[in-house]
């Protein structure tokens, strides 16, 4: 259970930052406002322990010059001869060790030169008490055994483990002086401690972290305060264009103040006020269409039926006319029967655009269909001089659609490719699985060129409005094919291209409401893809 929910949670987090730009923009402030601060606060602890250093290295060196220009004061007082070379160290020596217990420093005198620094001269402590002697640098002592009169290096202060002390940085000075009791040369190192200078240095940083801790939360605040006032009109205005998306155009955002802000909110208000005003005139407008169209049509209807009357009198009466007479008479037949299906297509196109179209669906084979829409279109199609065939992939291939409609999808669709396929082939392919079920009518024809697709099911569009509708169409039977599909909850798509014929595809749910993720059939076909 925890590894699932680790993941939601991660899933979660991600959605949560792509839609929040308040939580984007107060993050990425707080992160580069972490950065300057960590730049600022790790250049000031540089320059601070520069300071620190620098000031302590310049007592340390001043400070132990001086305790040795008192030493050699001394030794000056006290007689030269050799019985006097212990008395003179321990006058060298023990006056420093004293004022250094009280200053806080150590002090290790080593010689004569040449000795190693653990081999103390004479007699006596030599050395602080406590004191560690590696606490002086090997390099320290042979720079001062090579001739040097005063170095210094930092080092690390060490002391022994039962004098209660802890080890700690700090710095070595060292310095020469002669003992004139025997003419020889010591080194005495001064052993200054720079633990006071760590815990200001210390003091500095905590300062300095709490200080960048609240300049963050600080930061952090304004930007989300700043964010909030910017962003709260920007998902109101979401929230108003989702109810005007969803219909309730009366819905206005609030206005406050004079700012940009309520400037936009003012603007947005207008916009959605003229949007309103317009949808309203084209509902108004679509309403009177849809009335004209349905008046118009049912008007139409009683003077059709005399003249169709009238019309039928003179086709069946034609072999008594003159020969252009006659043919007058074919032609009238053959507009009335065109007018006529125009008039139906029209009162179709009129209920789907008044929404008063309904579905009656039942269980029906789609392999059975189309080869009762082959047999109704084998009269056009001996007439263009090509075949119509079905190749079934799967048996039976099931849906639950309207039976008047889908043969009249297929009808449009196979009357459509008789029309563009001169003289070649039809081939209507039918293919389903459990979730859909589909047909595809291929032809070899004319074909169609890039974009048209998308408008081959506008009303009384045609690619080549010169050409001819052999099939007697009235220009409204793929639009009205497309409302059909939509009705089951289907698709109608199309592909084409010039010289390679086009193929028109139908997929419709196994069960009505379903919704489709996928077809069954290909809309390219397989043929064009080998040529391709």
């Amino acid at each position: 259970m925890p590894s699932r929910s680790l993941p939601e949670a991660i899933r979660r987090g991600l959605t949560f930052w792509r839609r929040s730009i308040q939580a984007r923009v107060v993050v990425s402030t707080m992160l580069l406002s972490a950065l300057v601060v960590s730049v600022v606060g790790w250049f000031l602890l540089q320059q601070t322990r520069d300071g620190l250093v620098d000031s302590r290295v310049e007592r340390v060196v001043a400070e132990a010059r001086n305790e040795t220009a008192d030493a050699r004061a001394r030794l000056a007082t006290v007689p030269g001869t050799d019985d006097e070379a212990s008395l003179q160290l321990q006058q060298l020596v023990d006056p420093i060790i004293t004022r250094g217990q009280s200053r806080g420093f150590s002090v290790v005198l080593n010689g004569p030169i040449g000795s190693a620094p653990t081999d103390l001269a004479g007699s006596g402590p030599r050395y602080s008490a406590g004191l560690d002697l590696r606490s002086v640098p090997e390099d320290l002592v042979r720079q001062l055994d090579s001739g040097d009169s005063m170095a210094w290096v930092f080092s690390k202060i060490r002391y022994l483990p039962d004098s209660g002390r802890a080890d700690t940085p700090g710095i070595v000075v060292g310095s020469r002086i002669q003992l004139p009791a025997d003419g020889e040369f010591y080194t005495i190192y001064y052993l200054y401690p720079m633990q006071q200078e760590a815990e200001t240095l210390g003091l500095v940083t905590r300062a300095l972290l709490t200080a960048g801790a609240l300049l963050l939360v600080l930061v952090a605040g304004l930007a989300w305060l700043v964010t909030r006032q910017v962003v709260t009109p920007i998902r109101m205005a979401r929230r108003v264009a989702e109810r005007l998306a969803a219909g309730e155009l009366e819905d206005r955002m609030r206005v406050r103040g004079d700012d940009d802000i309520a400037r936009l909110a003012t603007s947005f208000n207008q916009m959605a006020s003229s949007l309103q005003r317009q949808i309203r005139q084209l509902e108004e407008l679509s309403r009177v269409q849809r009335r004209f169209t349905s008046d118009v049509s049912h008007e139409l209807r009683t003077p059709l039926t005399t003249v169709r009357m009238a019309g039928d009198v003179l086709h069946d009466a034609r072999e008594d006319f003159d020969p252009a007479t006659a043919r007058a008479a074919e032609l009238l037949q053959t507009e009335l029967d065109r007018f006529e299906g125009l008039l139906t297509d029209l009162l179709e196109i009129s209920r789907f655009d008044a929404g008063a179209a309904a579905l009656d669906a039942d269980d029906v084979n789609l392999i059975d269909i189309a080869h009762r829409i082959v047999d109704m279109t084998r009269p056009l199609a001996e007439q263009r001089n090509t075949t119509v065939t079905v190749r079934a992939l799967s048996e039976p291939v099931l849906a639950e659609a309207d039976t008047r409609r889908v043969e009249r999808i297929l009808r449009n669709l196979v009357s459509n490719a008789i029309d563009h396929a001169e003289s070649r082939g039809i081939v209507i392919l039918v293919n389903g699985d459990d979730h859909a079920a589909a047909v595809a009518v291929r032809d070899h024809g004319v074909g169609l060129a890039a974009g048209e697709a998308a408008l081959v099911f506008n009303r009384f569009w045609r690619a080549d409005p010169a050409r001819a509708r052999t099939s007697g169409g009235t220009g409204l039977g793929l639009a009205i094919s497309l409302e059909d599909t939509h009705l089951h909850g289907g698709w109608l798509q199309a592909w084409g291209q010039p010289g390679r014929g086009s193929q028109f595809r139908l997929t419709l749910p196994r069960r009505a409401g379903g919704i489709l993720r996928h077809s069954p059939l290909p809309l390219v076909p397989e043929d064009a893809e080998e040529l391709a």
